[in-house]
C-alpha cells in the first residue's frame, strides 16, 4: 500500500493513494487552512467507519440479507493533549431492508470489530470502541 501527500498551498495537501484516487486535505482555518478539504483525523475516522462498513455489507450479502440501505455513523472523542488521539469511538450501524435478521447483523458487526477491520483494530489501542445497531424493516 502506498500514499503520496503533496503540499499545494498553506496547509492544504492532495493525497494520492495507490489505487489511483486523490483526496484534498486541509487544516482548519484556525491552523491556517481554508476549509477546502477534509481534516486528517476526519479521514482517519471515515476510514475506520468505511472499513467496518465494507466488512458488514459483505457479510450481510453473503448471508443473503435483503438490505436496501446501510450506513455507519461514527462519533469520536479525542484527547485534550497532543497527540490528540481518539479516546472513544461510537459506531452506529443503520440497516434497512425486508426481513433483515438482527442476529445476523449483530454477528457481522462483532466479526468486523473482533476479527476483520484493520482500522478499528488499530484505533482500538487508544480508543474504546462501542457499537450500536439500528435495524429498520421496510414496508413493501
Amino acid at each position: 500500500m502506498k500514499s503520496t501527500v503533496k503540499w499545494t498551498d498553506g496547509v492544504q495537501f492532495v493525497a494520492e493513494v495507490g489505487s489511483g484516487h486523490a483526496v484534498v486535505i486541509d487544516g482548519s482555518p484556525d491552523h491556517g487552512g481554508k476549509n477546502t478539504g477534509a481534516r486528517p483525523m476526519e479521514l482517519v475516522l471515515a476510514g475506520a467507519a468505511s472499513c467496518t462498513a465494507i466488512d458488514v455489507v459483505l457479510m450481510l450479502k453473503k448471508s443473503r440479507q435483503n438490505v436496501v440501505s446501510f450506513r455507519v455513523e461514527a462519533d469520536a472523542d479525542r484527547a485534550n493533549e497532543d497527540p490528540k488521539v481518539f479516546t472513544a469511538i461510537k459506531l452506529t450501524f443503520y440497516v434497512a431492508g425486508n426481513g433483515v435478521d438482527r442476529a445476523v447483523v449483530e454477528r457481522a458487526v462483532k466479526l468486523s470489530k473482533e476479527k476483520y477491520c484493520s482500522a478499528t483494530a488499530m484505533l482500538g489501542h487508544t480508543a474504546t470502541i462501542t457499537t450500536e445497531i439500528v435495524v429498520e424493516e421496510l414496508v413493501t
